[in-house]
């Protein structure tokens, strides 16, 4: 059996990201017993200069592309319907505002360092607290809660996100990334030289990491 690093670069206000994930997991259960995966959440800031208090969703996303209320709309439920496909619940309504994200991806960066399997349970997380529940995942509390739900110490949690810890090493790969020519998420690299591109349908993932690794084998 090939076992493939995947470094996932993504953001946790990104709903393609939060597709895709979704998507390329279905395709990992697929290939059980013939690809093994050991998956790397990297970080990918959407709005780094997103004010402390968020800003409302609709009025973010008209802002950036341009898009009507209509389109706004029409968007929304592609995402929706392309979730429930896969088992991952969207609720818009429920999330009103987006929030700036660099602590959550400080999180994110702490769970590895604790243990790498600890991210992903920690990132499915953060994406269910933000889509599906409408939390502020900006706000320390709220970040140490959903870490703890995971079974991560909240204590510790709380004192990574109340000090500066790993912000060096997020911006670090930020920049790596962005080096790399990585503009928009999510974007998963296979072995640090397979670039898939965006939120692509389970059988899409499961072709390419089946090509992957018999090329690795």
């Amino acid at each position: 059996m090939s076992k493939l690093r995947i470094d996932f670069v993504s953001d946790v206000v990104c709903p393609w990201c939060a597709v895709g994930l979704a998507s390329l997991e279905q395709a990992l259960r697929q290939l059980q017993g013939e690809v093994e995966a050991e998956l790397h959440f990297q970080p990918f800031e959407l709005d780094p200069n997103m004010p402390a208090g968020g800003m409302d969703v609709a009025d973010n996303l008209k802002r950036k592309y341009g898009m009507s209320d209509a389109q706004l709309a029409e968007n929304q439920a592609r995402i929706r319907d392309r979730g429930a496909e896969l088992g991952f619940s969207f609720d818009f309504n429920a999330r009103s505002r987006t929030w700036n994200t660099f602590d959550a991806h400080r999180l994110l960066h702490w769970a590895a360092a604790e243990a790498q399997e600890r991210q992903l349970p920690l990132k499915r997380a953060l994406l269910v607290a933000n889509f599906s529940e409408g939390r502020d995942i900006s706000d320390h509390a709220v970040l140490a809660d959903v870490a703890a739900g995971v079974g991560l110490d909240a204590e510790r949690a709380g004192a990574v996100l109340a000090g500066g810890e790993f912000a060096d090493a997020v911006r670090d790969a930020e920049k790596f990334f962005q080096g790399l020519g990585i503009s928009s998420v999510p974007a998963v690299i296979v072995e640090r030289k397979h670039l898939i591109s965006g939120g692509q349908p389970p059988e899409v993932f499961e072709r390419a990491l089946r090509e992957i690794a018999v090329g690795a084998g």
